[in-house]
């Protein structure tokens, strides 16, 4: 695994990748910076409770090149990485901090590609012989109107489970506008962990966006997994698996 520095020299490379890239001339299409604060009441990331149940704060920002490359970052508070202890000074980590960048376009109108890499970084102290869980993940996705099927490829040990390297994940998503402001979204996902027994799951999603003038959003989702209780119920004894609903309020900027 890298070491924290080198995690910091590649947001830090991202972000000023966003500021020194060039506008687009005049009359060609434009580039453009936008921004995002999203509050939820349990931050869920692939069917798994990150914060033990508890609300969380997602600001996020990104660059948009007129050819098509972008770059962003996006944080929020997180709880898991404590919770495998009750013990408060066994792993210390309260946030995570998200880079990535790739490239995304159209083909023949009706149908979009995205490629990229995705960093997840997790500052704070660990135990020695800790795995850390630092990862980074390669993607790639195809989409059909408002259909989408995307696959990421860890580079890296997932998540901190130890020899995982090479592990993957698949999402079908569908998001169809039904209404005037109103967004149907559908999800069905599974997480393949290499070399640890159990840890493999599916998970999946129904849901519904409403949209608001100025940038404002709410989006209300059921979420449910199968993944393993032994697995992934943490020290306090929540089983972070479990069906639960997510309501989100959101503005963009």
């Amino acid at each position: 695994m890298k070491r924290i520095v080198q995690r910091s020299i590649w947001g830090a490379a991202v972000l000023a990748a966003m500021v020194a890239m060039p506008a687009a001339a005049d009359g060609a299409p434009q580039s453009s910076v936008a921004g995002s604060v999203a509050v939820v009441n349990d931050y869920l990331f692939r069917g798994l409770s990150q914060t033990n149940w508890k609300p969380a704060v997602q600001p996020g920002i990104e660059y948009d090149h007129a050819s098509g490359w972008y770059a962003g970052a996006w944080g929020s508070n997180i709880s898991w990485l404590s919770d495998a202890s009750t013990d408060a000074a066994h792993i210390s980590s309260s946030l995570e901090l998200d880079f990535y960048t790739g490239f995304r376009g159209s083909i023949a109108g009706d149908w979009s590609y995205d490629v990229g890499v995705y960093e997840y970084y997790y500052p704070g102290s660990y135990p020695s012989g800790f795995t850390r869980p630092y990862t980074t993940e390669v993607y790639g996705s195809l989409g059909y109107k408002g259909v989408t099927l995307k696959y990421s490829h860890a580079l890296t040990n997932l998540f901190g489970f130890a020899h995982s390297k090479n592990s993957g994940y698949v999402d079908l998503s569908y998001n169809v506008e039904f209404s005037p402001g109103w967004t149907l979204n559908l999800h069905a996902g599974h997480q393949n962990v290499k070399n640890v027994s159990g840890a493999s799951y599916s998970d999946w999603k129904v849901g519904v966006t409403k949209a608001f003038d100025h940038g404002y959003s709410v989006s209300l989702g059921y979420y449910d997994t199968n993944a393993s209780r032994s697995v992934y119920t943490n020290a306090y004894g929540h089983y972070v698996g479990r069906a639960t609903g997510v309501l989100t309020l959101s503005k963009s900027f």
